[in-house]
């Protein structure tokens, strides 16, 4: 049975056909989303909440493929190919000036978007030739998944500016029903956090290694707008010994009392979200808050954020068992870092960030949200991101002390 164009494992290790059938999916999903922004009050040269223009975004989709496929003279060699060699030409002149990842946040002006798209055109049939040509190993294939990897989160950062633009008329995906459920007991154990060798593996899940585990309770669901509404009524902004240092100084210089987006908080919640304000189930999960948000709310129900290892174990181990996961992206305990034996590959999307130092630290993400598509959804999946980040749809869930 050939898998869904949705499926996470066959992101990772299918085959060209497949693999084929995948870019098609993510560009036009890439274009919806262009095309969505475009037509809003918005427009495509704008960007919102620190993120860039969704024309720049949509460029830098094709412009990945120019510069790690088309371009690239390892290609073919896929992982063990020299990523600093010299590119050839761009077919379009200006493509390395205004879609350039260096030229992220960048005011140089884009070209019009009707060039830019028949230039994505151009770039996806190109390399849909060389898929077909090629081998279907996973040395040829590596840079193919790299770049379906790279526009999967094009789409959802697409979805995410939207979200900032308030743009109403967008290809939204339907709310899930949610419902509050008791935690879960996760039994002690060795968990190998990582993924082992196999098809495409991200740079920050190599490689799988052993962590123990004590017994814990983890909750099986984020915590939502519902919990984090007592801690808000509480007094919790108001009140420094819930938060670590950094993060009372950051919540006083961004005289933050709630949570990024949020409207009213009471009788009913109520947020601004996709366009309009909206009400929302107080079982979702609270959404666009801080780490530091998260740890001081943890501090004041007397529990704590999961560590990575406990968090994946539950998301591969416990589904069955109710653990939910999926809804908003969670922070989870402790500094982004590599772990053993890793080394970013070429193409990664996800490198490890270099910490400038304080007052800027970068903690983990894991999961997924739902703006992020299916096939980039999957348990042992993690990103960095400054522990001072609301822009994304980031959550949390909290274990026993």
């Amino acid at each position: 049975m050939v898998p869904s164009v949705d499926d996470p494992i066959a992101a990772r290790s299918a085959g060209r056909d497949w693999l084929s059938l995948a870019l098609i999916d993510a560009r036009n999903h890439t274009l919806r989303w262009l095309a969505a922004i475009a037509s809003s009050p918005a427009g495509a040269l704008h960007g919102a909440a620190g993120l860039p223009p969704a024309l720049w975004l949509a460029g830098h989709a094709a412009w990945y493929a120019d510069w790690w496929i088309l371009r690239h003279v390892h290609a073919g060699r896929g992982e063990a190919g020299d990523p600093g060699r010299p590119r050839l030409a761009p077919a379009e002149a200006e493509s390395d000036r205004c879609f350039h990842a260096e030229q992220r946040g960048s005011s140089a002006p884009l070209p019009d978007p009707d060039e830019v798209r028949a230039w994505m055109a151009d770039t996806l049939e190109h390399q849909l030739d060389l898929l077909a040509a090629g081998p279907d190993n996973d040395t040829a294939l590596y840079l193919h998944r790299q770049a379906l990897r790279h526009e999967d989160r094009i789409g959802e950062t697409l979805a995410v500016l939207a979200d900032h633009l308030d743009v109403v008329d967008a290809p939204w995906p339907d709310d899930r029903r949610v419902a509050d459920a008791p935690p879960l007991w996760l039994p002690a154990q060795t968990w190998r956090l990582g993924s082992g060798e196999g098809g495409l593996v991200p740079g920050p899940e190599r490689w799988a290694h052993p962590v123990p585990l004590p017994e814990t309770e983890i909750d099986s669901r984020p915590v939502s707008w519902a919990r984090f509404a007592e801690f808000v009524a509480d007094g919790g902004y108001d009140e420094p010994r819930w938060w670590t240092p950094t993060g009372w100084d950051w919540a006083q210089e961004a005289q933050r009392r709630a949570p990024r987006r949020l409207e009213q908080m009471g009788t009913a919640i109520v947020v601004q979200r996709r366009g309009r304000l909206q009400r929302v189930p107080a079982a979702a999960a609270v959404a666009h808050v801080t780490r530091h948000e998260a740890q001081a709310w943890c501090a004041w129900a007397g529990r704590r954020l999961p560590v990575e290892a406990e968090w994946e174990a539950a998301a591969v181990g416990a589904a069955r068992r109710g653990f939910v996961w999926g809804e908003v992206l969670e922070w989870v305990a402790g500094p982004a870092r590599a772990y053993p034996g890793h080394a970013d590959p070429p193409g990664e999307i996800d490198p490890l960030p270099v910490d400038p130092g304080p007052p800027v630290a970068w903690g983990v993400l894991r999961g997924a949200c739902a703006l992020t598509p299916p096939r980039a959804v999957h348990p042992r999946a993690r990103r960095f991101a400054a522990v001072d980040d609301d822009v994304l749809p980031t959550g949390f869930r909290s274990c026993a002390r």
